[in-house]
């Protein structure tokens, strides 16, 4: 794999982000030990380095296992991307959210699992709409000055507040967001509304969880085949099944996988993007992996962005609509009647 930079950082990771929520065997499903440590060989082995977790993810499972393996391993190899919010205990009302007490107690207890004294990334898991913005950002700066976490990030929270944490943090000299952790796939594109335009603008490289809609995009449910997906999901409607049957009409034009396709489409979309790769299976990963080598035409990319087009509301379609023309003479815009 080649290496990109994280956002507006000099930190180099691998081209794809492998994904470990999967890691670990609760609630029925997933990774074993030996089986994680047999997909983190293969990611390594290819030169993969950026590492994915939460402390929420299989009730703290995966970073035990993770620790584990990199204990054994070469620490500074991996850049170890873990996210605090959600709880991973019941002791106290606040064992949750974004506050600062929870995020240095999650930190504490995180770094224990992965048996490690610093963590590459932290993402804020989840916007609880509760904790002050420069409450977050003021706590993951002095982890940051502590030496326990090397770079702030975020994940699953509107715009305006990303917004305003990074401007908040440029003028106050702290740590800023570098990562935008989104739902991103060619079934969830309504984060161009507003997310992936703020992230360009702010130089965060998104990193996409789900970007193959958990596995609709391969076109395993169209082929009958079972999964954890819900029936009444609406990655199985019939919006998402036409534009599945175009990524597998595509995949099969280029002798690829459904998979690839749908990866690479989030990767050339004009942003840094470094999908999650989420695999419970050596099988999966080695897969998931050929993507690097694909890189798909500007018709195969208008085919698929035809397909899977959202609305993006007022005031992106107003900002795309014919009738608005750029003067010539200064940049302004003017608004014309369609005749």
């Amino acid at each position: 794999m080649n290496y990109k930079l994280l956002g507006r950082s000099g930190l180099k990771v691998s081209e794809l982000c492998l994904g470990t929520m999967g890691f670990g065997t609760e609630a029925g499903w997933g990774a074993d030990q030996q089986t994680s440590f047999a997909i983190m060989d293969t990611f390594a082995n290819a030169g993969g380095n950026f590492i994915d977790t939460a402390n929420i993810y299989k009730l703290g499972t995966s970073e035990k296992i993770i620790g584990e393996y990199i204990s054994n391993h070469d620490r500074d190899y991996f850049v170890l991307a873990t996210k605090y919010t959600l709880l991973d205990n019941r002791t106290n009302p606040n064992a949750s959210g974004n506050n600062r007490k929870n995020m240095m107690r999650s930190v504490e207890e995180s770094l224990k699992r992965l048996k490690t004294d610093f963590i590459d990334v932290l993402y804020l898991h989840i916007w609880d709409n509760i904790t002050p913005v420069d409450e977050v950002l003021r706590g993951l700066d002095d982890l940051i000055r502590q030496g326990k976490v090397n770079y702030a990030a975020i994940s699953d929270t509107p715009a305006w507040v990303v917004a305003k944490g990074n401007t908040l943090a440029e003028l106050m000299g702290w740590s800023q967001f570098i990562a935008l952790q989104i739902e991103y796939s060619l079934l969830q594109r309504t984060p161009e509304r507003e997310l992936t335009p703020m992230a360009a603008h702010f130089g965060m490289t998104v990193t996409p969880w789900a970007p193959l809609a958990g596995g609709a995009l391969t076109g395993k449910y169209l082929r009958g085949e079972q999964g954890r997906i819900k029936p009444e999901s609406k990655r199985l409607d019939e919006n998402s099944v036409r534009i599945t049957k175009k990524v597998i009409e595509i995949a099969n034009e280029l002798g690829v996988s459904p998979g690839n396709v749908a990866l690479q489409w989030t990767r050339q979309q004009g942003f840094s993007s470094i999908p999650i790769v989420g695999a419970t299976k050596v099988e999966q990963l080695q897969e998931n992996l050929k993507v690097t080598d694909l890189i798909l035409s500007d018709a195969h990319l208008k085919a698929l962005d035809e397909v899977s087009a959202v609305p993006l509301g007022f005031p992106g379609d107003f900002f795309n609509e014919e009738a608005v023309k750029v003067n010539s003479f200064g940049g302004f815009y003017d608004r014309v009647e369609k005749r």
